[in-house]
């Protein structure tokens, strides 16, 4: 794998290029001061020396693009290891915020199963069976088991308040009875009263009648 494979950012692979170019240029002047070196530089062909010369005016622009590019790909790279650490920073955040809403996720799921297993006081109700109920109610045939258990509480309802204002009605009628046994003692007791005193009252025409019979 080479460097350009490795390197994607469109910057960095332009400073790459520049190195590489340089490298080539250093290599072409080293190359070219070697062949020159064996003759003495008096006797140096002129076009060889201004070639010389350019290659290391040309070097030298490259080697000085090379720096300043370097010197922005630092800059460039403590940029992005800002924005990396920000960016770890929010992961970080979304990743608490994750667990987070794990547990509370996990703490919701136990709160429904612990509803879902209560034992309510409505299912202690003594409802007639789901048998008898729909024969009563046969609407509620096709009725989801909630819809259904809510019209058998309320059916249970209906009967009750019919029972109870049934039971009303019989204590009225109790008291009713109560207070009319009370007044027949009362009027007996009172009969009783008179007869006692009607026979007291009696006694001395019967003893009279006794004596002369």
């Amino acid at each position: 794998m080479t460097s350009g494979n490795i390197v994607q950012d469109p910057f960095l692979q332009s400073v790459l290029a520049a190195s590489i170019h340089a490298r080539q240029q250093c290599l072409q002047l080293i190359d070219l001061a070697e062949r020159s070196a064996a003759a003495p530089s008096e006797t140096l062909p002129f076009h060889t020396k201004f070639q010389l010369s350019a290659k290391q005016r040309q070097l030298n622009a490259d080697l000085a693009n090379l720096r300043q590019a370097s010197r922005e790909s630092i800059f460039e790279v403590r940029a992005t290891k800002q924005d990396t650490a920000e960016a770890r920073q929010e992961v970080d955040r979304l990743h608490l915020q994750l667990q987070n809403l794990y547990y509370e996720e996990r703490h919701l799921r136990g709160e429904i199963s612990a509803c879902e297993s209560y034992d309510h006081q409505y299912q202690q109700l003594p409802l007639i069976p789901v048998e008898d109920f729909l024969e009563v109610e046969p609407q509620y045939a096709d009725t989801d088991e909630k819809s259904l258990m809510f019209a058998r509480i309320n059916h249970e309802l209906a009967e009750r308040e019919v029972l109870e204002q049934q039971r009303q009605e019989l204590l009225k009628r109790k008291q009713v009875l109560i207070a009319e046994n009370k007044k027949r003692k009362d009027d007996l007791a009172s009969l009783d009263k008179d007869l006692e005193t009607f026979i007291d009252a009696a006694k001395p025409i019967q003893t009279l009648f006794e004596k002369q019979y």
